[in-house]
């Protein structure tokens, strides 16, 4: 068993046919399709079902790529342990980060990582928090930076906290309290957009209406920061966003509130960081802290 075995089996798994996998590992598709079968041979099984219009993974081909995913990773890791005790950088830098992600400038973050550690692979993905937690958890990702309720913490990994912010709200640029101030017991007759409940980005806005004492209406529930601005401009109701992330969006108007809710943001990451990881850490000041 070779581990480019290993990562042609793993390729047509993702992407459910040899000829884009075989584009994807750079191989012509009959030197692909050769290795996957000598490794079946080997196995004494078939790892995925071919037909004219699909392929997909057998049951033991279910069974086998944790496995072959795990050992590609761990001969990665390898590599970039060897190449970091010889002072280089490289390998994968997985990030995640919530849409509104405000205590730190990441693209600037990426671009100044990019130009000291060229090798590394970066990817980048957009989630909600709890998904983000989860994945670092797994592995999937390697770092992650987060939005809670201030009392929240993330657990099952490592973390820092970076800052806490206010919220405040948005409205098409005509509201009568457009620029202004309010207190949220004089919002909570106004329509609302924000993420369905329990989502982390909504409890900070939900516990802090609770505390007010007041309940308001959200007929419009959104999964993306984005979506929710569409619908304020609109004027089908008032948004809450991170006061750092507001000014982002200049053509609405901006309540401030008295009373404005509070989210904490969180930078993740696993037990082990890779090299890459690390470096990662140490350029935007997360060092090997960890909250208390």
């Amino acid at each position: 068993m070779e581990l480019q075995q290993l990562r042609y089996v793993v390729a047509v798994a993702e992407i459910g046919n040899f000829t884009r996998a075989a584009e994807r590992c750079h191989v012509v598709q009959s030197a692909l399709s050769h290795q996957v079968a000598a490794l079946e041979r080997e196995l004494g099984v078939r790892l995925f079902e071919r037909t004219s219009r699909r392929v997909r993974l057998t049951p033991a081909g279910e069974a086998f790529l944790p496995g072959a995913r795990a050992c590609l990773e761990a001969a990665e890791r390898a590599r970039a342990d060897v190449a970091a005790a010889s002072g280089e950088i490289r390998g994968r830098l997985a990030v995640g980060a919530i849409p509104t992600v405000a205590a730190v400038d990441l693209p600037a973050a990426l671009r100044d990582y990019r130009r000291r550690h060229p090798r590394v692979r970066i990817t980048l993905v957009s989630a909600g928090s709890e998904n983000l937690v989860e994945q670092v958890r797994r592995g999937g990702l390697d770092v992650a930076f987060l939005g809670l309720p201030p009392r929240a913490r993330p657990k099952g990994v490592r973390s820092r906290r970076l800052g806490t912010g206010e919220l405040v709200a948005v409205v098409a640029p005509d509201h009568p309290l457009a620029h202004g101030e309010a207190d949220l017991r004089g919002l909570a007759d106004e329509p609302f957009v924000d993420f369905r409940a329990g989502h982390a980005g909504r409890v900070q806005s939900d516990e802090a209406f609770a505390a007010a004492g007041v309940r308001r209406e959200v007929p419009f529930e959104v999964s993306s920061a984005e979506f929710m601005v569409d619908l304020v401009r609109q004027g089908l109701g008032v948004g809450m966003l991170p006061a750092a992330y507001a000014p982002r969006f200049p053509d609405l108007g901006v309540i401030r509130l008295r009373d404005a809710p509070t989210r904490a943001e969180h930078l993740i990451w696993g037990d082990r960081p890779s090299p890459a990881a690390a470096a990662f850490l140490e350029l935007v000041g997360a060092g090997d802290e960890e909250e208390g």
